[in-house]
């Protein structure tokens, strides 16, 4: 299954602020009374509103055996709803052509962590009222249509088999197992897992997951701060509350060092390297994002694609990347090469690595990185929709609601000495799972 959502790293910088831009977004936030949360930004420019409503509900909430059930809960949401006191019921084509007739965009989607559904509407009250209105019936009324199950899972088992012959989706799926093991997040969809799901269990995860007090609801857009809590409040009133809490997570296994070579006819090797690293919530997060900007996050002026790329020729792109999370995400540095250079691309980004580590970055590369990281902020919040995003991460992962307002200002903060120890808390080279599926074995 595609990682969404949960998997964006550092390199990006999911969550990203600047001084003036949280004083001109003004996030408001507020717990409902059945326990949802809102963060809320107030823009007017265009009459459009953008909202996002998302649970403790992805894939490391996949009961064992049944890896892929959280995606599918999400992505049935829209497949249908039931019909409710006057309100009709409503086919696939109906939810869909509903939608339509207001102008409004809905997506879904279920990551590691999260999953949850997204609406883009106009904010004149009859569309808007229409849309929303949908919307939530969607959240608390899904119908699960067993065809339509049915229907899916074969896509999804077709789509399975076809990536068990793709290197880069068979590098992915080793490495994430290699890290985590039997971590949840080391789950695996797969194909006796998607063919083990039933609707009863789609049911029984919606139910357990999609509720009302553990939703967390971002909005941005022309309407004011009143309409906000009674959208809020629409969208989540029909929604149960929890009977139990959610299990905790066991800890993520210590890093240990790990080589496996996959043999594979593709004319190029894919290689990954990382271990598990960074918490969302960790300290060293500014440190890292300006350390693995200047590493490998930057490209063309990243260290890695100077040794690798243009030195070299070993390969045409390269990247690293940290992907904080609840629990501590990848650190991963990824490539492609003939599978005659292979042996010859790791000796140099384990070279450079290490050289990284031991070293740091010069005083240039750290100022270009700071420079780039603050000058280039703006790009990260020039829409609506890049501004849900951000307040919705802020409000999942309980960020600081001042979080966008001091991110320039601790990414300035950031020196060399910083980024050594930083790095050396975080990326030890004796603990690294290296994959590499393109070549032989070692004898």
């Amino acid at each position: 299954m595609t990682r969404i959502l949960s998997t964006i790293g550092i390199a990006i910088c999911f969550v990203t602020g600047t001084v003036p831009a949280y004083a001109a977004l003004q996030i408001q936030n507020w717990t409902l009374e059945n326990g949802a949360r809102v963060l809320f930004v107030e823009n007017r420019t265009i009459p459009m509103l953008d909202v996002s409503v998302e649970f403790d509900a992805g894939a490391r909430r996949d009961p064992a055996g049944k890896a892929g059930l959280a995606a599918f809960t999400n992505g049935m949401l829209a497949r249908g709803v039931l019909a409710v006191a006057t309100e009709p019921a409503l086919s696939e084509a109906q939810v869909s052509d509903a939608f339509a007739d207001t102008a409004a965009q809905r997506s879904g989607a279920a990551g590691s962590e999260r999953a949850g559904v997204s609406l883009r509407t106009l904010s004149s009250p009859a569309e808007r009222d229409a849309s929303l209105t949908l919307l939530a019936r969607l959240l608390a009324q899904p119908s699960f249509p067993e065809g339509i199950l049915a229907r899916d899972k074969a896509r999804t088992i077709a789509n399975l088999k076809d990536e068990l012959t793709k290197p880069e989706a068979i590098a992915d799926k080793a490495f994430w197992k290699a890290l985590y093991g039997n971590h949840p997040y080391g789950q695996q969809a797969s194909v006796e897992s998607v063919a083990a799901i039933s609707r009863a269990d789609v049911l029984e995860f919606h139910r357990s997951h999609y509720v009302a007090d553990r939703a967390v609801i971002a909005l941005i857009g022309d309407i004011s701060r009143p309409e906000a809590d009674a959208i809020a409040q629409q969208l989540t009133r029909r929604l149960p509350h929890s009977t139990a809490a959610l299990p905790a997570m066991p800890d993520v296994p210590p890093a240990h060092a790990e080589e496996l070579r996959i043999p594979h006819p593709a004319s190029q090797a894919h290689i990954l390297i990382g271990a598990p690293a960074l918490q969302r919530n960790d300290p060293d997060y500014f440190t890292l994002t300006v350390g693995n900007y200047i590493l490998g996050g930057g490209g063309f002026v990243s260290r890695l694609t100077r040794e690798v790329r243009e030195k070299r020729g070993l390969s045409y792109s390269i990247y690293s990347y940290f992907s904080p999370m609840l629990q501590p995400g990848p650190f991963q540095i990824g490539l492609q090469t003939s599978k005659a250079q292979a042996d010859d691309a790791l000796k140099v980004v384990r070279s450079t690595l290490t050289t990284f580590l031991q070293d740091g970055p010069s005083q240039a590369e750290l100022k270009a990185a700071k420079d780039n990281l603050i000058g280039g902020f703006a790009l990260r919040i020039d829409n609506n929709r890049k501004i849900l995003d951000n307040i919705a991460a802020i409000g999942f992962y309980q960020l600081p609601l001042d979080y966008l307002d001091t991110w320039t200002a601790n990414i300035a903060k950031v020196t060399t000495a910083d980024i050594r120890a930083a790095f050396a808390r975080k990326v030890a080279l004796d603990k690294l799972v290296t994959v590499v599926v393109g070549v032989d074995q070692k004898k």
